[in-house]
């Protein structure tokens, strides 16, 4: 066994020189997956308090609960941000990794505030939902939603990996993948989940409900590395719903406000405000409303 685990060993040790690109050794101190993955945690406590503990916080102990969380959070954070930091700045000093985790930091009363109207999105429009309580214990999105609005923060700081790291993590428990790029406004409701894709340019207005399986991504990607920074995803403007399964490509593309997408549509162009898009005999329909508030075709494809 033993002659058989160091011939193991050699091999495993050949395929490190042969195989470069996937290790990480003599290199950076990475941000650790385990370190985010608890710090994600402890960040939905902080989000959600009562709704994430074993036991329930009383008022007169929410003060010390929340500054103690905070202080741990960012001690982990700080560590952290620092390794990033140090893959485009070697040597980065702790007081700009301070100064990043302080400003992100500052920003959970406005994701909270966000976090609200995501909340009363899904009340409002799912009848199944009985109490806030239910939809914040119970529903896979506002987890998602929660890290991304969060990651978001720290992606706007241009913090490295970190943030990705984020919202895999969510996407690894709630089957939902929103780039932490993506910018989303407040109200949004995504029913279900599993399987939604928000690309890292996305934009979505106000007041935007998703369905289970609603992709929002790039045309094809074989330009690789030359498109970074270029506006790749679609942008949804407000009172807009997606129905389940349809795909929105491309970063010129824009559903205009109050339209509503059916099913398992296929889209790869803009569609004028208040419009109605679904496949009727395996073609492509989009209706637009008169002057009167009355359907009418516009085009079919």
């Amino acid at each position: 066994m033993d002659h058989s685990l160091a011939k193991i060993t050699d091999s495993v040790l050949a395929s490190y020189r042969e195989a470069g690109g996937i290790n990480n050794i003599d290199g950076s101190n990475l941000p650790s997956k385990r370190a985010v993955a608890s710090i994600c945690e402890d960040l939905l406590q902080l989000l959600f308090p009562g709704f994430h503990d074993q036991e329930p916080i009383h008022s007169n102990h929410l003060k010390r609960a929340t500054s103690y969380r905070l202080q741990s959070i960012a001690d982990r954070l700080k560590e952290e941000v620092c390794k990033s930091l140090r893959l485009g700045e070697p040597g980065c000093p702790d007081e700009k990794a301070e100064r990043v985790v302080c400003d992100f930091l500052s920003t959970i009363p406005h994701v909270r505030t966000l976090l609200r109207t995501d909340v009363e999105a899904a009340f409002d429009g799912d009848p199944a939902a009985t109490t806030y309580d239910e939809i914040i214990l119970a529903y896979p999105f506002l987890e998602a939603v929660a890290i991304q609005r969060s990651a978001h923060m720290l992606y706007c700081h241009e913090v490295p990996l970190i943030p990705r790291m984020m919202t895999e993590w969510a996407h690894s428990r709630t089957g939902i993948d929103i780039h932490p790029g993506a910018h989303i406004h407040g109200h949004f409701f995504i029913d279900h989940g599993t399987g939604v894709v928000v690309g890292e340019t996305s934009v979505i207005g106000h007041h935007v409900k998703l369905y289970q399986g609603v992709s929002l991504v790039a045309r094809s990607l074989s330009g690789g590395q030359q498109l970074k920074g270029k506006k790749r995803h679609p942008t949804v403007e407000d009172n807009v719903t997606i129905y389940a399964g349809t795909t929105i490509i491309g970063g010129d593309t824009v559903i205009g406000e109050g339209t509503t997408i059916g099913a398992n549509v296929f889209l790869t162009h803009s569609v004028p405000p208040r419009s109605l898009v679904f496949y009727e005999e395996k073609q492509l329909k989009i209706l637009d409303k008169d002057k009167h508030g009355e359907w009418i075709e516009d085009y079919v494809i």
